[in-house]
C-alpha cells in the first residue's frame, strides 16, 4: 500500500554532520584549507556549525553525532585546479587524483580522519 501524500513531498537537500573532536579547529581547516565559507556557528563559542563551498554544506558537530572516519563524496566540474589549490596548502592526500570508471577523484583527509572523495567526470584516454 501507498502514501500517495508522500509522492508529493520532494526532498530539499541532503548535508552530512560529521563528528569532530574541535569545532573551532575544523571550522579554520575547512575555511582556510579547504575554501569553505562559514554558514552559522563560530570558532569561539559552537559545538555545532555549519560551512559550505558553493552552496554545499557540511555539518559539523563536536564529539556529539556522527562517527569518526566518515567518507563523503563531492562532485566538482574539474578536479585538476582543486588539486593544485590543495597541494599547495599542505592538503593530507590519501590519493592523487587517479581515474576511474565512474569519476576522475582524489581523496583527502580532515584533521579529523574523515576522507573527502572530490570527483569530477572520468578522463577519456
Amino acid at each position: 500500500m501507498s502514501n500517495s501524500k508522500s509522492a508529493t513531498i520532494g526532498v530539499e537537500c541532503i548535508i552530512p554532520i560529521l563528528r569532530v573532536d574541535s569545532v573551532a579547529a575544523s571550522i579554520r581547516y575547512y575555511v582556510d584549507v579547504l575554501g569553505f565559507k562559514v554558514d552559522w556557528g563560530s570558532e569561539r563559542d559552537s559545538t555545532f556549525a555549519s560551512v559550505s563551498r558553493d552552496r554545499r554544506a557540511i555539518m559539523l558537530a563536536q564529539g556529539e553525532q556522527g562517527q569518526p572516519g566518515t567518507w563523503l563524496w563531492i562532485g566538482v566540474e574539474d578536479i585538476e585546479p582543486l588539486y593544485a589549490e590543495y597541494s599547495a596548502k599542505g592538503v593530507k592526500f590519501r590519493e592523487q587524483p587517479t581515474n576511474y570508471p565512474w569519476a576522475y577523484e582524489m581523496k583527502i583527509e580532515d584533521p579529523d580522519g574523515h576522507v573527502l572523495r572530490f570527483g569530477s567526470d572520468s578522463k577519456r584516454d
